[in-house]
């Protein structure tokens, strides 16, 4: 069906500052932009859309999230943005008064940076709120748990147990556990914690696609096949969902190295499709969180001058995932948020390039150092960036690496300037999976609703264009699509992000006041606010 976009501000993105009187599109892709009377005359429209002066974008598409755990977020108990231990302690007492004696209490986003008491969840916290359930807190970098006595009791795990390989056990000075597990320590207690069932994955799956929607999302790139017991249990909940097409939305499929092997074993491949899904590069975890102190620096922490964070794998480990997934034909998709972190990956790459036509993805990236830019922008690599992480990481993170050391950290204009790709995203669940969070902290460099408007690394600023381009042109670009989406053009995705005002125009301070009116993917309105129902014909 010829459908014809007009009436609004649409940026086409393939030139800043370009414009277009109207876009006509057929079914899932984009025919022509032109003038309005032009298209008109020359089309047999069958669907007129008047915009009605809004602005009309490339979809926005986060290049970096877990999809299903941010649908989780709707399902569980969720402390982001409580600003107090005490706040959480007594979410977690409400939650016991409708819950069985014995019932698993699973909440997350607790984050000690926000409290004027900065010291975390703790075993003996989590015994007073829940006496009689077992209770696992995730921190919102979801690198670290705080469990209760009953948690620990429930998974055999005494004062005596030693920590893994890559992960962290926390103590107390007399040697009693804190109830603090960081990183592969997770697992400890993850392993013992009650089966998720089928349903449930599939309902967080679909509670994520249709919050994404509400955002303006029309895709993401996403990583969940190793967190569900079981990998044909997440893979069968994206079958159902997006497997056959009839729920309009693109799932770039990250595939983590603890389930290639099965992955590879089913028949797929990299950049292979079913339906709405899309699979991408092999995933590996390097390093940790700079909240939990596991990101892996150069040198030792700022404020605990007894640790540099931690390699989740050994360098020979780390080199023989490198090699499979060279062997599987596939890219590697790298969480790096130390510098250490990212020389190690720079290392590999040098010597096991990806395949002719292909590039690695090295996610976060957040502690770097002028020589790795050096290094990265003469190799074939694209950066995921996170611009929210701005706004929730400073100004903390700054005494956490040390003042002295934040040149190259968050460096998003420098990434850029340099010639590097980077794209954009949200790590939701960590950080919210709105987009305009992302783009207000990256085009201010400040907190959300800060009255002094306190600005942190004003120089690393990025313009609305830069900015926009992250989430259309760079996710694009991220997983091979800069051909055919990211922009307004003929013979692109008829994928579109419709806001209520013009965020090019729009004074800095209002940026979080836009909403979204309509999101469009291959061509269908998959949402629309009320506003919209009413005016959009």
């Amino acid at each position: 069906m010829k459908t014809i976009w007009y009436n609004g501000r649409i940026y086409t993105l393939e030139n800043e500052g370009e414009t277009v009187e109207a876009v006509v599109t057929d079914e899932d892709q984009i025919i022509e932009t032109g003038f309005l009377s032009g298209l008109q005359q020359k089309y047999n429209i069958e669907r007129s859309i008047d915009l009605n002066g809004a602005m009309m974008i490339p979809g926005l598409v986060d290049s970096h999230m877990h999809l299903i755990g941010f649908g989780e977020t709707f399902l569980k108990l969720n402390v982001s943005g409580m600003t107090s231990k005490r706040e959480i302690l007594n979410a977690i007492a409400e939650k016991v008064k409708t819950s069985s004696s014995g019932d698993w209490i699973i909440g997350e986003g607790w984050d000690e940076n926000l409290w004027y008491d900065k010291t975390p969840l703790c075993k003996r916290d989590l015994d007073e709120a829940a006496p009689q359930n077992p209770v696992v807190m995730k921190r919102v970098c979801r690198h670290v748990i705080a469990v209760n006595t009953l948690a620990l009791d429930a998974a055999n795990i005494n004062k005596q147990v030693q920590a893994p390989v890559g992960g962290v056990i926390e103590r107390e000075k007399n040697g009693d556990l804190s109830g603090i597990f960081k990183d592969e320590a997770q697992n400890l207690i993850f392993s013992k914690m009650p089966s998720i069932t089928d349903d449930y994955v599939e309902k967080a799956l679909r509670l994520g696609i249709e919050n994404c929607w509400k955002f303006g999302l029309t895709g993401v790139h996403t990583e969940d096949l190793s967190y569900y017991e079981t990998y044909d249990r997440a893979m069968t909940a994206f079958l159902r969902v997006l497997g056959d097409r009839s729920l309009p939305f693109k799932a770039h499929l990250l595939v983590h190295h603890k389930v290639v092997d099965e992955w590879k074993k089913d028949g797929h491949r990299y950049m292979s499709t079913i339906g709405n899904i899309e699979f991408g590069a092999m995933k590996i975890f390097v390093d940790g969180s700079l909240g939990g102190r596991t990101a892996l620096l150069s040198r030792p922490y700022a404020d605990d001058l007894t640790t540099q964070g931690m390699a989740i794998h050994t360098l020979s480990e780390l080199k023989e995932l490198v090699t499979k997934a060279r062997k599987y034909k596939m890219p590697i998709a790298t969480h790096v948020i130390g510098d250490l972190a990212f020389e190690y990956v720079l290392d590999l790459i040098e010597v096991l390039p990806p395949p002719n036509g292909m590039r690695d993805r090295l996610i976060h990236a957040q502690i770097l150092r002028q020589d790795l830019i050096e290094r990265a922008k003469k190799l074939p690599v694209e950066i995921d960036i996170q611009p929210g992480f701005m706004a929730s990481d400073f100004p903390w993170v700054m005494d956490r690496v040390g003042e002295n050391n934040m040149a190259f950290n968050y460096a998003w204009k420098t990434l850029l300037e340099s010639g590097l790709h980077c794209s954009g995203g949200s790590d939701a669940p960590i950080e919210s999976a709105n987009p305009l969070l992302g783009i207000h902290a990256a085009v201010t460099r400040e907190k959300p609703n800060d009255s002094d408007h306190n600005m942190y690394m004003p120089e690393q600023r990025l313009s609305m264009f830069e900015t926009i381009s992250l989430y259309t042109k760079g996710s694009a670009f991220a997983c091979g699509h800069e051909y055919n989406r990211g922009m307004i053009k003929s013979g692109f995705a008829a994928d579109f992000t419709i806001f209520n005002q013009d965020l090019f125009t729009v004074n800095k301070d209002d940026i979080l006041k836009t909403s979204v009116e309509m999101t469009v993917v291959d061509g269908k309105i998959v949402y629309q606010s009320k506003k919209a129902k009413a005016l959009f014909k």
